[in-house]
């Protein structure tokens, strides 16, 4: 693929200097900071709230796996939004302008065009991903214990990829259109969807919901069914795959 090198330096560049890659810096690091700590003061919040009422109701003391889940919960609103906000105008905003017309009369060529913006909207996702699980790891090892780093580390990678398939989603049907508002529309669209399907045990285990189960029981050293895990991974990837060959198929028969 022509050019497909120099496109990714100017999709990095372009996010620095449009601050992308710092607003994302900054919100992935708040959510690594806001997770153990949520996890471990909420119930005190709840006690000093409720007054006398809290006597009445069970409060179960939090441990290392609250701080896990509430980071899993975090990563997958607001860390899916951030990815469809990032996606929805690379390649329709483009187009809209016709710098992507003018990109592509120079020595590059459409698939390079697409696995630059795919490259770069990895990387910022996955460095996003990678500080906010960093962070929230040694929160969580000094507000509750330690837990095995090489299972969080395998944390950050399916949280990645989770996030992944949503971008790509998003990124096809900014590919498709000419509108960035629309393919916010779709991503989101999908994100709801999938959700509710994710719902149906048969379904959901194919799904990006899917890999919650495993990233969490890897992340806290706990046991878990390696075929769930699997077919997680195949089916996000299967999205992720799916969605760039339509994006790449779609985006070789416009005229820009």
């Amino acid at each position: 693929m022509i050019g497909v090198a120099i496109l990714l330096h100017k999709e990095l560049l372009e996010s620095w200097r449009t601050r992308r890659i710092p607003v994302v810096v900054g919100l992935f690091l708040f959510v690594g900071i806001l997770s153990p700590l949520t996890a471990r003061y909420l119930p005190e919040i709840l006690k000093a709230a409720l007054g006398d009422q809290a006597t009445s109701i069970p409060i179960p003391t939090p441990t290392a796996t609250d701080a896990v889940i509430q980071l899993q919960k975090n990563l997958g609103q607001f860390g899916a939004l951030t990815a469809i906000v990032l996606a929805m105008g690379l390649v329709a905003t483009e187009k809209d302008r016709g710098t992507a017309g003018f990109i592509l009369t120079k020595p590059a060529s459409r698939a390079a065009f697409l696995m630059a913006k795919l490259a770069g909207l990895g990387t910022v996702l996955g460095l996003g991903s990678a500080l906010a699980v960093a962070v929230a790891w040694a929160y969580t090892a000094i507000l509750f214990e330690p837990l095995p780093p090489a299972g969080w580390l395998a944390f950050a990678i399916l949280s990645w990829l989770s996030l992944m398939a949503w971008a790509t989603i998003t990124l096809l049907a900014s590919t498709a259109l000419r509108s960035a508002a629309a393919a916010a529309g779709i991503g989101i669209g999908a994100l709801l969807v999938l959700s509710l399907l994710a719902a149906i045990p048969p379904v959901g285990r194919w799904l990006p919901s899917g890999l919650d189960g495993p990233a969490l029981a890897l992340a806290t050293g706990k046991p878990f069914e390696p075929a769930d895990l699997a077919s997680a991974i195949a089916g996000t990837l299967a999205i992720i795959v799916g969605c760039v060959a339509l994006a790449w198929l779609s985006f070789r028969r416009q005229e820009l």
